[in-house]
């Protein structure tokens, strides 16, 4: 058994003041974020806001992630491109660059049936030369559902695991209970922060969260608490990360308040890809001294102990 476990960052993309991928600013990041705790690593997720870079970035930004972690800890890259070939391509390029695995969304803008998702990932995964994890969010992409997640991880080795961004527990743990029985190596990560502790206690085996960027002392906390067995504690922490996590998600256009929570950690990552209005600056302004607050009230729990 060799899955992967336990809390994997999809950090931010730092981007320069001429809308660049500033490198320095990235490396800076990835040390502080593996220097406090994180298992892994996720570029070109949807907090990296992938979908707003070309595909010459978004290899430049695994390059330079899998570069500055040089093992530390393992890399989780988004390699969700705009139609198979190219994800494949794009597959094979972050396998040899060193990725321990590719996390691929199911097919977005063209909402496909179950039979179409499944041919997509079946052709990848008969194809690339690295580990595959399925990446389910329906709110962004064709929904991935049971039989087609059986079905993948029953016919293709290279399937090794799902993130999965819905938050709903009983949904997990459906698929826990039908996959684990015929593949022990198969991989549970949850995107959804605000069930973070609930799903680690259903048995998931770790998070892709985007509140990891901001607090990753918080997340590993949770992890690690839920797997020592204190239960109590770590529902406590839950309760410290949920408004932090409800907050950051509010404002702005995604990932905008999860800048500001990094601003309250003393990184300034740029103002990202995507275009707001004078009324949301001034509410990206307004909310940064609530995002402060419960930043530091997240890390101050922390010293509490269990």
């Amino acid at each position: 058994m060799n899955r992967i476990t336990g809390i994997l960052t999809p950090h931010l993309t730092p981007v320069d003041s001429n809308d660049r991928v500033d490198e320095d600013r990235l490396r800076e990041y990835i040390d502080w974020l593996i220097e406090r705790g994180v298992d892994g690593l996720y570029p070109n997720g949807s907090t990296g806001e992938f979908v707003r870079f070309n595909p010459e970035e978004r290899r430049r930004i695994v390059r330079i992630v899998v570069d500055q972690t040089a093992g530390r800890v393992p890399v989780l890259a988004g390699a969700a491109e705009e139609n198979v070939k190219e994800t494949i391509a794009a597959c094979d390029a972050y396998g040899e660059m060193g990725v321990r695995a590719v996390a691929i969304v199911a097919p977005f803008y063209y909402r496909l049936s179950s039979e179409g998702v499944y041919a997509y990932y079946r052709e990848i995964a008969d194809s690339v030369s690295v580990d595959v994890t399925l990446y389910n969010i329906p709110l962004f992409a064709s929904p991935i559902d049971l039989p087609t997640v059986i079905r993948l991880a029953s016919e293709c080795p290279r399937v090794i695991g799902i993130k999965d961004s819905t938050g709903d527990i009983a949904w997990m743990m459906r698929m826990m209970s039908a996959i684990r029985p015929i593949r022990d190596d198969f991989s549970f990560l949850t995107g959804w922060d605000s069930s973070l502790a609930l799903m680690l206690i259903a048995g998931v085996d770790g998070g892709t969260n985007a509140s990891s960027g901001v607090v990753p002392e918080l997340t590993r906390a949770i992890h690690r608490a839920v797997k020592a067995g204190d239960i109590e504690y770590a529902i406590r922490l839950q309760y410290r990360l949920l408004p932090l996590f409800d907050t950051m998600l509010g404002v702005g256009e995604f990932p905008e308040g999860f800048r500001g929570g990094a601003r309250s950690r003393g990184w300034d990552l740029g103002s990202g890809r995507v275009p707001v209005s004078p009324a949301q600056k001034e509410a990206i302004q307004q909310a940064q001294d609530e995002i402060d607050s419960l930043v530091t009230a997240g890390i101050a729990s922390l010293t509490e102990g269990p």
